[in-house]
């Protein structure tokens, strides 16, 4: 399928230009949502989608209905000490969506809460559909910058914060950011109380029992990206291109409401908000959630709840993997491990297939802008393809770019460009989104990749990664999947570094196992003689190795290479 457009698995009909009741902006349509963003949502692309059966038209809220009328005392989330049906979720985010009715929270107002993985986020999730609200989740480790830059930005009415969170003062925090937010109604305090907010309990009124009329197509969610390269952006998803993503997901694993998913991902991250928050409606499925990962209570909670899925970063499936083999156990009831966020080396796929052999496990692509783009596979027959590429193209059209000169490429390696369905509307600053979209009305993700086996994709590194030596286009990946099969490297982040004759040089950032140093070979010839038999060109052999004990993440668990290559510089400085 190189050479033209790559159309998804579930085909939509193909994007046209917008016309209609909408403004038009560099090339770009444009429509006002009743949060005040602009959008590129149209009443072309609405018909066009809600026609194609792409979009269901309905919201989290009564996807939530349905599951209350069928099955109220079906378990609906688990873990941490909670356990609360459907009919209970339900009726506790009606309590809630009239204390915020009664304060004057009004569709298209936002709402933010920063709090680990709690079932009450799960009740703020459906209120806020329920009455249209737009929900803005923030990751706990997150404090007074990125904090003060995303309630200001979102404009949120309302903050939902844990009183303290692993020792830290969230109601102090609150209180220091108070004065700079002129759009902040009230805090409010979960398991807790603080002087000037409000604690949860007194925030529930009387039920509501008027029907919701949300409309699907307004903004649901407003979620910061983790901010690698810069100040976080805020992503803009609507009922239906969650619902759309739920559905793609649903028909592609076969999920039905007999799953049970273990979610470790913080619910306040796309994979945990999708796969915990929405799919639990979304499919009927029982949700287990765990406040902070442990890889040996994971195996006793998905023995204890009979898990039979779950999704998240690859050091959660290294360390289930780790912990299986040093028990000499399986998991029965696992079939499925999608891992993704971060580049995901082939060996730990492989392994774990090896401790997992009533499931799978494999790679999966995607972001908060288009949150997944591939689905990885379906069958363990396929479970090299799940280890070596990040699989399916399903629910997207994706086409590969030149990085440079951005024309479409005929084969190789491209900037990864989609549209579809599940594509965010656009960001909170109409700018950010102007930028990020192309000819046709595809997102430039910034990730490289090339095609695998017709309809699945490889992401090889992300464009601004690219080392460039001499000239020649050195992909950082490449390097990394080979150092992640050395004996002595747990992981390894490959960046670029200053070369006075060449323009730029590969520095690599190691973490060792155990207390493994340098009498392993991990130094600049003994990697040069290890990569040399792996047969990688000699230009792809690092000209500096720095061990370190751990590796700067973002909060979905990605390496920031930005940070390592401001280390680097400052080295060779």
């Amino acid at each position: 399928m190189q050479g033209r457009e790559l159309a998804a698995v579930q085909g939509f009909p193909p994007l046209r230009a917008a016309r209609g009741r909408v403004r038009v902006g560099a090339n770009q349509p444009m429509r006002l949502d009743p949060s005040g963003w602009t959008t590129r949502i149209t009443d072309e692309d609405i018909a066009r989608y809600v026609g194609s059966g792409a979009w269901s038209n309905t919201t989290v809220w009564q996807a939530a209905l349905e599951q209350a009328r069928h099955g109220a005392h079906r378990v609906a989330v688990a873990g941490e000490g909670a356990c609360l049906t459907f009919g209970e979720v339900v009726a506790q985010a009606r309590l809630l969506a009239a204390g915020m009715h009664g304060m004057g929270l009004k569709a298209g107002d936002v709402i933010s809460f920063q709090l680990p993985n709690w079932h009450e986020t799960m009740v703020i999730n459906l209120a806020a559909a329920y009455l249209g609200l737009v929900c803005n989740p923030i990751v706990p480790i997150y404090r007074d910058a990125e904090v003060r830059h995303i309630l200001r930005d979102a404009r949120s009415k309302l903050y939902f914060i844990p009183r303290t969170f692993r020792s830290y003062d969230f109601a102090e925090m609150a209180q220091r950011l108070r004065p700079e937010l002129p759009s902040l109604k009230e805090v409010v305090v979960l398991r807790g109380e603080a002087a000037g907010c409000l604690r949860f309990e007194d925030l529930l009124g009387e039920p509501l029992v008027r029907d919701s009329d949300t409309d699907p197509n307004n903004v649901k969610l407003v979620m910061y990206t983790s901010g690698t390269t810069g100040t976080p952006k805020g992503v803009l998803h609507s009922h239906n291109t969650l619902m759309a993503e739920m559905g793609a997901v649903r028909r592609f694993w076969g999920i039905t409401d007999q799953d049970v998913v273990l979610m470790p991902s913080p619910v306040t991250h796309i994979t945990g908000y999708l796969y915990a928050l929405e799919i639990a409606f979304a499919a009927g499925v029982k949700v287990v959630l765990m406040e902070k990962w442990n890889a040996a209570q994971a195996v006793d909670l998905i023995h204890e709840h009979g898990v039979t899925f779950t999704v998240g970063a690859t050091p959660f499936l290294k360390e289930l993997t780790d912990e299986l083999l040093a028990r000499k156990a399986v998991l029965p009831s696992m079939r499925l491990f999608m891992s993704g966020g971060a580049p995901v080396p082939p060996e730990a796929i492989r392994r774990a297939n090896e401790v997992l052999p009533h499931g799978m496990a494999f790679r999966v692509y995607g972001s908060t802008e288009a949150p997944t783009v591939t689905l990885g596979i379906r069958s363990r027959a396929q479970c090299e393809l799940g280890a070596t590429t990040d699989g399916q193209i399903v629910n997207h059209e994706v086409r590969l770019c030149d990085p440079v000169s951005g024309a479409v490429l005929s084969a190789g390696e491209g900037e990864i460009c989609t549209r579809g369905p599940e594509m965010m509307m656009g960001y909170t600053r109409w700018e950010d989104t102007l930028e990020a979209f192309g000819a046709g009305g595809f997102f430039h993700t910034g990730d490289l990749g090339y095609y695998v086996q017709g309809g699945y994709l490889c992401v090889s590194g992300r464009k601004k990664d690219l080392i460039i030596r001499g000239g020649e286009n050195i992909s950082p990946k490449e390097i990394e999947d080979v150092l992640h099969t050395h004996p002595a490297i747990r992981e390894a982040a490959v960046v670029a570094m200053p070369h006075e004759r060449l323009g730029e040089g590969v520095c690599a950032f190691v973490m060792l196992k155990g207390n493994q140093g340098w009498s392993q070979g991990v130094d600049v010839a003994g990697l040069a003689q290890f990569l040399e038999r792996a047969g990688l060109a000699k230009q792809k052999f690092p000209e500096r190795v720095e061990v370190v004990a751990d590796l700067p993440r973002t909060a979905s668990g990605k390496v920031q290479k930005n940070i390592l290559r401001h280390r680097v510089v400052a080295k060779e400085a």
